[in-house]
């Protein structure tokens, strides 16, 4: 009885060797290496009610404030409420800036026309320029405003050939664009 169970206890513990595969004769093929490109990953912090997003590319930092929360529609005259969510900004720019340029760019959803969405995005950047510009005095950066209109959405305005609001929300916004200290 010990003899059978010894036995068994050997089968079972010892190591067995790897199957060899079985390789059809008629196969022949090469072994190529897979090469793949590295992409650079962009992480997007967003706030719980969509309204503001961050994103962070190498040094280059996005601040992207819907224009909901900017403007009334159709409409380049800030807010009283955005001008607390652009202290927030400029203090985030004073921090974080390693000085230089801060881009501010305007972008529209695809609602109305081209010439139109440009006008009013350069004068929505315009008027956060403005409003910043005083945020930032004293500190090491020139502001630069820039309307792109509708050219340059953040997500598709329509997906399926059905308009989708929440995203030509997400389009209707201005971005704070400046590089971080190393």
């Amino acid at each position: 009885m010990f003899r059978s169970l010894s036995l068994v206890a050997a089968l079972v513990l010892s190591p067995s060797p790897a199957p060899t595969p079985t390789i059809p004769p008629d196969v022949n093929a090469a072994v190529e290496d897979l090469v793949l490109p590295v992409e650079d990953v962009i992480g997007e912090v967003e706030s719980l009610d969509g309204t503001e997003s961050e994103t962070k590319q190498g040094t280059q930092v996005t601040v992207a404030l819907t224009s909901d929360v900017l403007f009334a529609l159709d409409k380049w005259v800030l807010t009283a409420k955005a001008k607390q969510r652009l202290q927030q900004v400029a203090q985030k720019v004073r921090d974080e800036s390693a000085g230089g340029v801060v881009k501010v760019q305007g972008h529209t959803d695809d609602q109305g026309s081209e010439s139109y969405n440009r006008t009013l995005s350069q004068r929505r950047a315009q008027a956060v320029e403005q409003a910043m510009r005083g945020m930032l005095a004293g500190a090491n950066v020139t502001l630069q405003a820039q309307g792109f209109g509708e050219s340059r959405p953040k997500v598709p305005n329509v997906v399926d050939d059905k308009p989708v609001e929440r995203n030509r929300a997400k389009n209707r916004r201005v971005e704070i664009v400046f590089d971080v200290k190393r």
